[in-house]
């Protein structure tokens, strides 16, 4: 059985959290940094990992003051291996901007920067601990996972989906600013996008882990 799943990153201080959630699932991660050509090969999975601002020429839109400098090269990359993965039927899970290159690869657009941003920017907590609730749309692959309408999450974003692409769905969404919070594809038989960071909550959360842990099932 094979429980290879390719995690895409750039900063390689941030990579264990993913890779800890992902072991505690019983996943095998192979970590890759977006650099050059990288293809799926005989991984059975995808993960993509928070970082930097997508590339707001992709969705047609000059890139705002407070929008970070692009990083084209890992852009390029993950909407190469989203396409792969899509065209394969095989899982993926985004995370933050894995969220957002996943929505923007398939046509979506996004908000550059939430205006305040200070609901979902959090870094004056501890990134394990929840700071919002966001609702979760009935029969979707999330509400399965979750088993409830409600979860509390964690929040590091300044930036979020503004218009959805066309093959996906909303599942999940802040119940105050209807921030869109997560996203599937009905087409496929595992693609989940997470605005939070549920490789942090895992730690202490299992209903987080459970999102990992379905994942999991899903790779085989």
């Amino acid at each position: 059985m094979n429980k290879r799943v390719l995690v895409i990153y750039r900063e390689a201080d941030r990579i264990a959290p993913y890779r800890d959630a992902l072991l505690a699932a019983g996943l095998n991660p192979v970590m890759r940094e977006a650099r050059g050509s990288l293809s799926l090969g005989d991984s059975a999975g995808l993960v993509l990992t928070g970082g930097s601002d997508v590339d707001p020429s992709l969705y047609g839109e000059t890139k705002q003051a407070e929008t970070e400098p692009p990083d084209p090269e890992r852009d390029a990359l993950e909407a190469s291996l989203v396409e792969e993965a899509l065209a394969q039927d095989l899982p993926i899970l985004a995370i933050c901007r894995g969220l957002q290159i996943l929505n923007v690869s398939q046509g979506g657009t996004l908000i550059q920067h939430l205006d305040p941003p200070t609901r979902h920017e959090r870094d004056d907590v501890p990134h394990e601990l929840p700071v919002h609730p966001v609702t979760i749309q009935p029969d979707t692959l999330l509400s399965n996972i979750a088993g409830t309408n409600t979860w509390q999450v964690n929040s590091r974003h300044h930036q979020a989906v503004r218009t959805v692409a066309s093959n996906l769905r909303v599942s999940a969404f802040d119940p105050e600013d209807r921030t869109i919070e997560a996203l599937e594809h009905p087409g496929r038989r595992f693609v989940l996008a997470v605005q939070w960071h549920p490789e942090d909550q895992a730690r202490v959360d299992p209903g987080q882990l459970k999102i990992f842990q379905s994942f999991g099932t899903a790779v085989g």
